[in-house]
């Protein structure tokens, strides 16, 4: 990708090394350089940023070079970024761990800038390869999806009606639907989900609570908080939406994500959901996403039984529940691009 800015991190608790690996990384043609002498920095960063290449030194405080590389491989789309390990030729040893754990290269200590620039350059180029694969997927994806379109719209047209049958039972939802799904859309392009997984979500999401039409007006509507029984009657929407998306007579990737999405988007991270209590990563990537977008916009709509609530206020819950209700990841995403949520807000109201 000639012309674009690849971003090179440098993770070093030497001062000395650490500014002179910035200077030699700021002679790499199109870098942006990003230099942290605080591993727990780096990570902070990285969490949020997707480099296009890490140099990494293996010995330092309170987070060595592996706990560091362990920890960045477990973030989402992370897993191909090219890491440059610093070590000592004689740390054998820790050269295979490194390789374990997903090191690319390696840079003795003391540096050879011959060596730093080549290794460097190569695994820049490496990186640069895997973007434009990656680009080219996304358009080979968009491009079925314009050879499919009539089918697709088939399909729309058929959720669109689904959709507009839970709203009929549940006046409440309006313009929920057109917002929770952008919301969902946006979290998923921003983990680096695959395109055509995020057209999928953002299709699949809007009937999530298709379940209410099984659900009697008199908990539905009822305008002030429910009994613990009634509750227990509304919590079976859950379940009612699965088992009507899944009982579909063909085979449709659509509504077999629409019935995951209905099954777990009330799940929590801390298995304290419904309907099946599921923890964590058992729960669908998909039921994460939408658990985040519905109760934003749940929180920050009017209801018959409740006002409102500030922005102010809905993203202090929202912070507080992390680890509980929502997927850390998730929710930092979400958080982590609050302009663009509030532009989405803004564009459908009810």
């Amino acid at each position: 990708m000639p012309g674009t800015k690849m971003q090179v991190v440098i993770v070093d608790d030497d001062l000395a090394i650490l500014n002179m690996m910035r200077t030699l990384a700021g002679r790499l043609e199109h870098c942006m350089v990003h230099a942290f002498h605080s591993p727990r920095l780096a990570l902070d960063f990285v969490s949020d940023h997707v480099p296009d290449l890490v140099l990494l030194d293996y010995m330092m405080p309170d987070l060595d070079g592996l706990e560091f590389l362990a920890a960045f491989r477990k973030l989402p789309g992370r897993q191909d970024v090219p890491v440059i390990m610093i070590t000592s030729a004689h740390e054998a040893a820790v050269r295979h761990q490194a390789l374990e754990l997903g090191a690319n290269d390696f840079l003795n200590k003391p540096l050879d800038f011959t060596d730093f620039a080549a290794r460097s350059r190569n695994m820049l180029t490496l990186r640069r390869h895997q973007k434009e694969l990656a680009d080219r997927a996304d358009w080979l994806a968009a491009e079925v999806l314009k050879a499919t379109e009539d089918i697709r719209q088939r399909e729309q047209g058929a959720i669109f009606l689904l959709s507009r049958a839970a709203e009929y039972r549940d006046p409440e939802t309006g313009a929920q639907i057109a917002r929770m799904a952008s919301y969902s859309r946006l979290v998923a392009s921003k983990l680096g989900v695959p395109y055509a997984d995020q057209q999928l979500l953002f299709e699949a999401a809007p009937m999530h609570d298709i379940g209410k039409v099984g659900i009697p007006d008199n908990i539905l509507l009822k305008p002030g908080r429910l009994e613990p029984a009634e509750f227990d009657v509304m919590k079976t929407h859950a379940q009612i939406g699965y088992d009507l998306l899944v009982s579909a007579p063909f085979k449709n990737p659509l509504f077999d994500a629409a019935a995951t999405v209905a099954l777990n988007h009330h799940e929590k991270f801390d298995g304290t959901g419904y309907p099946n209590g599921l923890r964590g990563h058992d729960i669908p990537l998909f039921g994460r996403i939408v658990a985040v977008a519905d109760v934003f916009d749940a929180l920050t709509s009017a209801r018959p039984y409740k006002p409102a609530w500030t922005l102010e206020r809905t993203r202090a819950h929202l912070e507080e529940q992390s680890g509980k209700h929502f997927d850390p990841e998730c929710l930092r995403t979400f958080l982590a691009h609050w302009d663009e949520v509030l532009k989405i807000r803004a564009t459908y109201v009810d």
